[in-house]
């Protein structure tokens, strides 16, 4: 099942509808898949490479991928154990220029985002339909469980597509 509308802020369509997958653990598994087809081909030349001043370099944007993913698992976790305090937001530019990748390769963060997904596969394989139906309240309006695993997985999509046109 995918999420419906009314099941979270307006803001989450700008990435739900770009993850594939009829339920949410296929959409973490193709997500990955096409996760993996697209940073192997990137050469290491490119992995620092911004298409513009003030853009994020690819090995940013991974890193951003790993943060954001982090972050939206938490938010479902805590949605799915019931519990009632408000997730506090954060900032995705404070985040990228808090994190220092310049030692770090591609593949490294390649495969940390790998585990993080891997995790997060683990989490949501164990909720069941009704704990899916969870919501909780954000900043910008209720979101189910599910909702949140789907923005993980289309968030992911967008940067990918970010990726293709503008850096490969």
């Amino acid at each position: 099942m995918r999420p419906e509308q009314g099941t979270h802020p307006e803001f989450y369509n700008n990435y739900i509808p770009k993850a594939k997958g009829e339920n949410v653990m296929d959409a973490f598994s193709l997500n990955l898949m096409e996760i993996k087809s697209v940073l192997s081909e990137i050469s290491p030349t490119k992995e620092n490479f911004a298409y513009a001043p003030g853009k994020w370099t690819i090995k940013q944007i991974v890193n951003h991928l790993i943060d954001t993913e982090r972050i939206f698992a938490y938010r479902a976790l805590r949605f799915a154990r019931k519990d009632p305090q408000q997730p506090l937001p954060f900032e995705e530019d404070h985040y990228a220029a808090n994190a220092d990748v310049s030692g770090r390769s591609l593949n490294d963060l390649m495969e940390e985002l790998e585990h993080v997904r891997m995790a997060n596969i683990y989490l949501f394989k164990n909720f069941s339909k009704e704990t899916l139906m969870l919501s909780g309240k954000t900043t910008m309006g209720n979101a189910t469980v599910l909702s949140i695993g789907y923005t993980i997985c289309g968030h992911a999509a967008h940067h990918l597509n970010v990726i293709k046109e503008k850096y490969l």
